[in-house]
């Protein structure tokens, strides 16, 4: 859901409750592939050497997706375990012909209360402000609700 090159609309943030309770299960080192309002031309996760335990919320336009994916395949083949947080999409090419015959796949149960600008400018703020975006438009409606997409923990490495 976060793009790359993201504005002030379409931001969205890994719940931390939800973070917290995989990073107990799989350490991760503190390095973010896909940083919120990220700035390309200062940072781009898909040149860098990504840490041993990385845990990625990719951008979630198809094309951007799919390239974090073979990003994070190929830091797997060299010892490293890369985590993503994306919607389920079972019906693709790339799970079918990357994905699946090379990661573990768990499906998460219910879904996530993301907080994030949708595309009309509602910051959604399930957390009551305790992690505050930036880049909030000014007289943005606070809304809070939950996602709209079934996900998945895509597992690239050994745990």
């Amino acid at each position: 859901m976060k793009h790359k090159n993201a504005s002030a609309l379409d931001i969205w943030i890994t719940p931390r409750t939800f973070y917290d309770k995989i990073n107990a299960r799989f350490r991760f080192d503190d390095f973010d592939p896909c940083p919120v309002a990220n700035d390309i031309t200062k940072f781009d996760g898909l040149l860098a050497d990504w840490a041993p335990r990385t845990f990625c919320n990719p951008p979630y336009s198809r094309t951007d997706k799919e390239k974090f994916f073979y990003k994070g395949y190929q830091e797997s083949l060299k010892g490293k375990l890369v985590v993503f947080l994306v919607p389920a999409s079972t019906s693709t090419q790339v799970f079918h012909e990357l994905i699946l015959p090379n990661a573990k796949v768990e499906f998460l149960r219910g879904r996530l209360a993301f907080e994030g600008i949708d595309r009309d400018g509602h910051w959604i703020n399930p957390n009551k402000g305790m992690y505050p975006l930036p880049n909030v438009p000014e007289g943005a409606k606070q809304l809070s609700r939950s996602g709209q997409n079934d996900l998945m923990l895509v597992v690239f490495g050994k745990e």
